[in-house]
């Protein structure tokens, strides 16, 4: 399985793209402005969306991405979404005044989209992956996603902040890497926690719940562009990845875009 990093910029500036990564050639997960980067092609090879959750930086480009392959489309492109995530872009996005309906365009019986709700705990299977709908703990509906095909699993926890379900899961699963939140520095702490997104130091102790025999690398993504610098300095400080030997705890490194990964 191929996992590419379209985008994963907690806001955008020049070379910085909000959350999305492609899952092999036909699978999505997010669809932040890092979409944009498809050729037309690569994106009619799009089938499934798998949302975390409404935020604009999550669902940025969705709309944009089913205008432009629309009259390359034969069959709908299917949306994977919690209910309150279908809720809100049916309400505030695929409504006709700021997006075409697409629901029910060209007809109602043949769309150019069609949602499906997604659950906490459910897997589906797709074209030979497993996607495992995981629990956030955000300010709207989320998930996080656990994918594989195989044995090991890539593991995004989308947008969240505490969230002990998640570490519980996690060290049942055998995870090839694990992509993390942190949008904020330790200055930003207390907005961090109003708008439930994760610090430095609170990413230090949720890393805290992670088996101690579990072992793979950590990816942090959706840091804010003016703060990304001081963010990962910051976890350096708790984190010893330049140590060697025994006193090495977690390997946490910076997601950039354009990063491919075979899991």
């Amino acid at each position: 399985m191929k996992v590419r990093v379209l985008g994963c910029s907690g806001a955008i500036a020049k070379d910085c793209r909000t959350t999305s990564f492609l899952i092999d050639s036909d699978l999505l997960v997010d669809a932040g402005t890092g979409v944009g980067d498809l050729t037309l092609v690569e994106m009619q090879c799009v089938d499934h969306v798998f949302l975390t959750h409404s935020h604009l930086d999550h669902i940025a480009a969705l709309p944009l991405m089913v205008d432009a392959i629309a009259s390359a489309r034969t069959t709908p492109l299917s949306i994977y979404a919690l209910a309150g995530t279908i809720t809100a872009l049916k309400a505030h996005v695929f409504n006709d005044v700021i997006w075409p309906d697409f629901t029910s365009i060209p007809t109602p019986l043949a769309p150019l989209i069609r949602f499906y709700e997604i659950r906490i705990g459910q897997t589906l299977q797709i074209n030979g992956k497993a996607i495992e709908v995981l629990p956030a703990v955000h300010t709207v509906p989320a998930v996080g996603y656990s994918i594989s095909a195989g044995r090991q699993c890539w593991v995004f926890s989308g947008d969240t902040e505490r969230n002990p379900a998640l570490w519980e899961r996690i060290n049942q699963l055998d995870v090839a890497m694990l992509v993390i939140e942190t949008a904020f520095s330790n200055r930003e702490k207390d907005l961090a926690r109003r708008s439930l997104h994760l610090s430095p130091s609170v990413l230090a102790e949720e890393l805290d719940f992670i088996d101690t025999r579990k072992r793979f690398p950590i990816y942090i993504t959706h840091t804010k562009p003016a703060e990304t610098e001081q963010i990962m300095n910051e976890i350096q400080r708790f984190d010893k990845t330049v140590a060697t030997g025994p006193n090495v705890t977690h390997d946490i490194r910076w997601l950039r875009a354009g990063q491919e990964f075979a899991i």
